[in-house]
């Protein structure tokens, strides 16, 4: 008797996993998965853009971590035995011939004029605080995302007024400039003790 309720329960377990098996199955595959977030195709604009947002955080982060009365270092002033930084920019014209190119190459693909008040690629020389200085900086880089969403893939290879480059050359040569100059900002920051920000630890 006990074998005999054993071998009709194993067949009822059998015959649903037969019948309602599939259409389990079925039923799964009939629902659309959870909903993803669109998200729009790349472009060349938007491409060059993301470079940009890229380095502009370093370069503001790193502008921002130095000292209000260290804006004006130079490695001049340590007198190192042996090197030879006579003539080098400080800090704050460090910065300042960032923005200053960052207008220069990226004028000509938004069609906006340089500003008269930057007369070469130091920057304007009535900028001395941090604050003036940190405002010219970001006002260029809004500058470079507006050159960037100029660019399609008709125009990305013309040449613009007052240019003897490439649009494309000039919002992507403005982006590998600012890197070069990032690497000389790392090393003023830690000859004043100062870890960049990029390599300081991560809190958990």
């Amino acid at each position: 008797m006990k074998q005999t309720q054993i071998f009709l329960l194993s067949a009822a377990l059998i015959f649903a996993a037969n019948v309602l098996g599939p259409s389990t199955q079925t039923a799964k595959a009939a629902t659309p998965p959870q909903a993803q977030p669109s998200q729009a195709p790349a472009t060349v604009a938007s491409i060059v853009d993301r470079q940009i947002t890229a380095i502009e955080k370093q370069i503001l982060e790193i502008a921002e971590a130095m000292p209000d009365d260290k804006f004006s270092f130079s490695p001049e002033n340590l007198k190192i035995p042996g090197s030879d930084y006579q003539g080098v920019r400080n800090f704050a014209v460090e910065v300042r011939h960032i923005g200053a190119s960052n207008y220069f190459l990226w004028s000509p693909v938004s069609g906006d004029k340089v500003p008269e008040d930057i007369k070469d690629g130091n920057g304007p020389e009535n900028l001395k605080t941090k604050a003036e200085i940190l405002k010219f900086l970001k006002d260029s880089f809004a500058l470079g995302h507006k050159a960037a969403a100029t660019l399609t893939t008709g125009n990305m290879l013309q040449i613009p007024e007052h240019s003897k480059s490439p649009r494309l050359y000039l919002a992507t040569f403005a982006v590998a400039h600012a890197y070069d100059h990032y690497g000389q900002l790392v090393e003023y920051l830690r000859m004043n003790g100062i870890v960049p920000p990029a390599s300081r630890k991560k809190s958990d």
